[in-house]
C-alpha cells in the first residue's frame, strides 16, 4: 500500500465525507511551492465481558464518516526527512487511490479545526518512576490546544476507567493526573476499547487518541484481533507513545509492546513513538500536538458507489515538489463503505 515515493502517517487522520451538493470551501493561500515549518522533537469503570469458560454536512476539514454522502475526506500529513512539517502544497501535489484505482480530487484545504481527544494513560505498577514525566507530557500536549477542543481521560492498570468524561476544561484532566498512583497489571487493549466507545460521544468530527504506556498487555479481556477490528471501523486516529527502558529483564508482554502499539496506530494514520530517554517524552507529546494542527484534507468522490459495507483501501501519492528533499506522507489507510 505504501508508494515508493512516501511513507504513511497522518495527523488527525480521519476519513470523512460530506454531501455532494455542498459546495467545497476554497483552499485559500495556496502557493506554487512549499514551505517547511520546524517542530519540536465522575469515575466510570468498564466491566469487560467474561473470558471464555467464565460465568448535517460539515465544512472542510471537519471530516467524519456519514452514510448519506458521496465524498470521502482524507486528512494527510507531509514531513521532510528530519520530521519537519511541510506546508504550502497545493491540490496538484497529491493523487488519491481507492482499491488501487485513481480517484478524482474534488476538494482540498487545511485548517486547525477543533479536535476531540482521548488521553489513555497507563497507571500500572511498572509506570511508577515514569509517572511524573508522563503527566508533564500531557500538559505539554495541551499547550497548543484549540479553545474548542474537548478531551477525556482513561486511566488503566488491571482495568480501564473513564476518570474524566469529555470536557472543554483541559485542566480537569491535568488535575486528575496529579493524583494517580501506579499499581497492578496492564489492560492496554481493554483501555483502547473503552476509549473508542467513549469517543462515540464526541462533538467534533476530528478525533484522536493519545496512548501513553511502557509496555504490552497482560490483563485484558478483549483480544488484539478484536480491538484491531474495532480500530479499523472507528473514525479515530491513534498515536502511541511507548516508554521503553534500555537493557534486559523485560517480560514477554513488555517485549511485544512496540509491535502491538504499531499495529494499533499505523492503520489509523497515527504513529508509534519510541521513547527510551524520559527527557524526550514532553518533546514527543508536543510534536504530536503540532502534527495534529498541520494537515491537509483531500476530498475525493469515489468511483465505487456501492453501499455494501465493505472495507475500501486508500493510498495517497505525493508528486514530489522540485527543490525539496524526498518527502514522506501519512494518511489513514481505509474506511468502511456505508450500507444504506
Amino acid at each position: 500500500m505504501r508508494s515508493p515515493y512516501l511513507v504513511i502517517l497522518l495527523a488527525a487522520a480521519v476519513v470523512g465525507v460530506f454531501k455532494a451538493d455542498a459546495e467545497p470551501p476554497a483552499a485559500d493561500g495556496r502557493s506554487a511551492g512549499a514551505s517547511i515549518t520546524a517542530s519540536i522533537g465522575g469515575d466510570t469503570q468498564i466491566v469487560p465481558r467474561a473470558r471464555l469458560g467464565e460465568a448535517s454536512a460539515a465544512p472542510l476539514p471537519q471530516a467524519n464518516i456519514r452514510v448519506d454522502t458521496n465524498v470521502v475526506l482524507v486528512p494527510v500529513t507531509v514531513i521532510d526527512p528530519i520530521n519537519r512539517f511541510v506546508t504550502g502544497l497545493d491540490e496538484d501535489s497529491f493523487e488519491v487511490y481507492e482499491d488501487k484505482i485513481k480517484q478524482r480530487i474534488v476538494s482540498f484545504g487545511s485548517e486547525d479545526a477543533p479536535l476531540s481527544i482521548g488521553i489513555v494513560f497507563d497507571t500500572s505498577g511498572s509506570m511508577g518512576p515514569k509517572l511524573e514525566r508522563s503527566r508533564l507530557s500531557v500538559a505539554e500536549f495541551f499547550k497548543t490546544a484549540n479553545p474548542e477542543d474537548e478531551a477525556f481521560l482513561v486511566e488503566f492498570s488491571e482495568r480501564p476507567r473513564l476518570t474524566v468524561p469529555f470536557t472543554h476544561n483541559l485542566e480537569e484532566i491535568q488535575n486528575q493526573l496529579a493524583f494517580v498512583q501506579s499499581k497492578g497489571q496492564t489492560a492496554l487493549l481493554d483501555s483502547v476499547y473503552l476509549a473508542l466507545m467513549t469517543m462515540k460521544k464526541a462533538h467534533n468530527p476530528r478525533k484522536a487518541l493519545i496512548l501513553i504506556t511502557d509496555g504490552g498487555d497482560n490483563s485484558s479481556r478483549y483480544t488484539q484481533s478484536e480491538v484491531r477490528n474495532l480500530v479499523r471501523e472507528a473514525d479515530v486516529q491513534i498515536y502511541c507513545i511507548g516508554i521503553y527502558e534500555n537493557g534486559g529483564g523485560r517480560t514477554p508482554e513488555e517485549a511485544s509492546g512496540p509491535e502491538l502499539l504499531r499495529d494499533l496506530a499505523e492503520p489509523t494514520g497515527g504513529r508509534h513513538f519510541v521513547v527510551d530517554n524520559m527527557g524526550e517524552l514532553s518533546d514527543v507529546a508536543t510534536k504530536i500536538s503540532i502534527e495534529l494542527r498541520n494537515q491537509y484534507v483531500v476530498g475525493y468522490s469515489p468511483d465505487n458507489l456501492a453501499r455494501d459495507g465493505k472495507y475500501r483501501r486508500i493510498a495517497v501519492k505525493l508528486i514530489q515538489p522540485r527543490g525539496l528533499p524526498a518527502l514522506h506522507v501519512f494518511w489513514r489507510t481505509g474506511y468502511f463503505a456505508p450500507t444504506q
